[in-house]
This record gives C-alpha cells, sequence and structure tokens, in this order.
C-alpha cells in the first residue's frame, strides 16, 4: 500500500502539471481568436471571459487523457531512470502489479472524463453556442466601438464616433451615405453632430437619432453642395435578422442521443462513451512505453508514444466522421479502434515474453534441425 499512495502520488501530481500546461496553451489560443473577433466589432469584448468558461470542460475532455498518458510516461520513465523501479522489482513488483496501481488512479481520471463528456461538456457548448447565437442578432449599433467606422445597411452607411457612454449615447458622430439612386445626383451625403443615440421600436425599424449637426449632400469634386443645419436627424436601421440556429449534436444533452436512429448522434453518444475508455486504453499502452533504460533519459520513448497516441486519436474520429456518413456501425467504428489499440497495449505489455518465447522456439527448431543433420551423416 506504501507503494501505491508513492506511485499514485507521484502520478497524479505530474498528470496535474501537464493538465494545467495544456490547458494554458488551449485556453491562451482560442482567447486570443476571441479577443480578434471582438476587436473587429463581431464579438462583445463582456462575453469573452464566460465563453471560455464554457468551453473549459471541453477542452479537460480531451486535455486529461493526454495529461494522464504523459505523466505515466514522464513519472514512470524517472522511476527507470533513477533505477528506484528496478529496486522495486527486485522486491517483487511485477508488471501486473505495477498496470493494476496504474488502473486505480486511470479509473478515477476515466470516471472524471466520463462525467465531463456526458454532462458538463454538451451543457457548456450549449451556452456557449446561445451567446454566439445572440451576437449575430445584435443590432445594427449594439456592437458599435468609439474611434472605429462602422459599416450599416450592408456597407452603404459607414459611422464613426469619438466616445461612446455606458448609456450608449454618442459624441461627435459622423456619417456618410452613398445613395447612388439619388434623383438629383447628389449621392454623397455627410452628417456631423455633437451626440446621437440609438432609438428602438418594437414594430417598427429602428433609428440612429442624431441632435445639433449638420447634413451635406453634394457630388464630391463639384462645389454644389446643400448644406443643412438640424436639431434632431433620424437615420434607418436594418432591423436584425432573427438567426436560426443549427441543431449541434455536441451541444444536446446525452438523454437525447440515447435511443436515437439518427447517425450523427449515435455517433456522438458512441464518442462520449469511448473518451473515458481512451483513459484507460492509452494507460496500458503507457506502462510498457515508460520502460527505459537509465542511459536513455526519460523522455527516449516520449516521441514514438506520442504519435501512437495521435494515430489513436485520429482514428477515433476518423470512425466516428464515416459512422456520422452512415458509412459504418457506430458500434463496430469506435470500438474496433478501442480493440484495435487494446491488442497492441496487450503485445506491448508482453512483448519481452513473446519475443523470449519466439526465440526460443526458433533455437529449438535449429537445434532439432542440426541433430537431423547429425543422424543423417
Amino acid at each position: 500500500m506504501l507503494i501505491f499512495r508513492y506511485l499514485a502520488r507521484d502520478l497524479m501530481a505530474t498528470t496535474f502539471g501537464v493538465s494545467l500546461a495544456l490547458l494554458l496553451v488551449i485556453v491562451s489560443g482560442r482567447f486570443v481568436g476571441y479577443l480578434a473577433e471582438a476587436a473587429a466589432g463581431d464579438l462583445d469584448a463582456g462575453i469573452l471571459f464566460a465563453v471560455i468558461g464554457y468551453r473549459i470542460p471541453g477542452f479537460l475532455e480531451l486535455i486529461l487523457p493526454l495529461a494522464f498518458f504523459l505523466g505515466i510516461l514522464l513519472s514512470y520513465g524517472r522511476l527507470y531512470v533513477q533505477s528506484e523501479m528496478t529496486i522495486m522489482e527486485a522486491c517483487g513488483m511485477s508488471q501486473h502489479r505495477l498496470a493494476v496501481y496504474t488502473l486505480i488512479p486511470g479509473l478515477f481520471v476515466a470516471l472524471v472524463v466520463a462525467w465531463l463528456s456526458l454532462d458538463v461538456t454538451p451543457a457548456g457548448l450549449n451556452k456557449a453556442e446561445t451567446l454566439f447565437a445572440a451576437q449575430k442578432e445584435r443590432g445594427d449599433l449594439e456592437s458599435l466601438m468609439a474611434r472605429h467606422f462602422h459599416p450599416l445597411q450592408g456597407g452603404r452607411v459607414v459611422t464613426y464616433t469619438e466616445e461612446v457612454t455606458k448609456e450608449g449615447e454618442m459624441k461627435d458622430v459622423f456619417l456618410a451615405e452613398n445613395n447612388p439612386d439619388a434623383e438629383d445626383g447628389r449621392h454623397l451625403v455627410l452628417v456631423v453632430a455633437e451626440r446621437g443615440h440609438q432609438r428602438h421600436a418594437e414594430q417598427e425599424p429602428s433609428y440612429l437619432v442624431l441632435e445639433q449637426g449638420y447634413r451635406i449632400q453634394g457630388v464630391p469634386g463639384e462645389a454644389d453642395y446643400q448644406i443643412t443645419r438640424f436639431e434632431e436627424y433620424g437615420q434607418r436601421l436594418d432591423k436584425p435578422r432573427p438567426q436560426r440556429r443549427r441543431e449541434k449534436v455536441d451541444t444536446l444533452p446525452t438523454g437525447e442521443l440515447v435511443g436515437s436512429d439518427q447517425s450523427p448522434k449515435r455517433a456522438a453518444l458512441q464518442w462520449r462513451l469511448s473518451v473515458p475508455v481512451l483513459v484507460l486504453v492509452v494507460s496500458l499502452i503507457a506502462i510498457p512505453l515508460s520502460k527505459t533504460d537509465p542511459r536513455q533519459g526519460r523522455f527516449a520513448r516520449m516521441l514514438p508514444a506520442v504519435l501512437l497516441y495521435i494515430v489513436y486519436l485520429v482514428m477515433l474520429n476518423g470512425a466516428r466522421g464515416m459512422a456520422e456518413d452512415d458509412k459504418i456501425s457506430p458500434l463496430l467504428g469506435l470500438w474496433g479502434v478501442h480493440a484495435l489499440f487494446t491488442l497492441i497495449a496487450f503485445v506491448l505489455f508482453y512483448w519481452s515474453w513473446i519475443l523470449g518465447w519466439v526465440k526460443q522456439h526458433m533455437y529449438s527448431g535449429k537445434l532439432e534441425k542440426v541433430e537431423a543433420d547429425g543422424l543423417v551423416e
């Protein structure tokens, strides 16, 4: 029990460190992408942290299996390099017992991944998609930022403001409108105003209301301009179009996927059940791959191990895609990949025994041949 606590504590500490590092990398990358959208006015800056928070369970769902896999390689690799594992084996620690000691914390990680995959991740993705859909339904001026040109009416009108208050009032407003269908030929309209705001209406289109300014209409390059001073000027805004939310299977609760006869939903259900199994299978693969010679170092087998993990994950994604297209049964596709890599794990686990058995039979075969040749002579 003392050895188990030592191994489990070291393994879980390494897994936590790797998970934290991978999570920071992924969250930073996604946050930069969302920040670019917010800077372009496509996304409200106030929802960035909410969206990231809703997406974190989905990140962890895929990070934890990889982190536990790398944790086994790093933790056990250190024990082999420092000859601690050799001492444990001399004291009676077998590979089977090491596998049991590894699968106990692996089962805990698999349960956490199952909770994320079956419950938390779909709920988070659903809330994130709701926020994205609400952003697409915003009005023309709800994404307006100070000191940025903002197009209206499909680019026919452009507005600019020096300042936007918390109440939504605009100060020092500039508006340019290009109307090529103007009857008098004066297709360019420029408007400058001291302040402005958006006037909402339930049944009617909204308006950008400008106060205390000038309206200039004319043709560029000609002196025939019409200048009008106004106390209040209204610019009609396009009514935001309601967005139809596409049903994404990844956002649906697991209960809605159970018993469905639709291929995408069946594939999504099998995927959610497959991710926890991935943790246990890669644990068995990592145990023999972590065995290194002290002269080679703990990172000697890291690259082939990571490549094998990537192949595993790519094959699972490929099987899910084929299942969604109804080219293969979800059970046969995803669980066939699990069965293949479970077989690979057992081959790696018993590789020394298999190699010894092959060498023994080859040696016995050669010996029998030599003896038979001697008898013939």
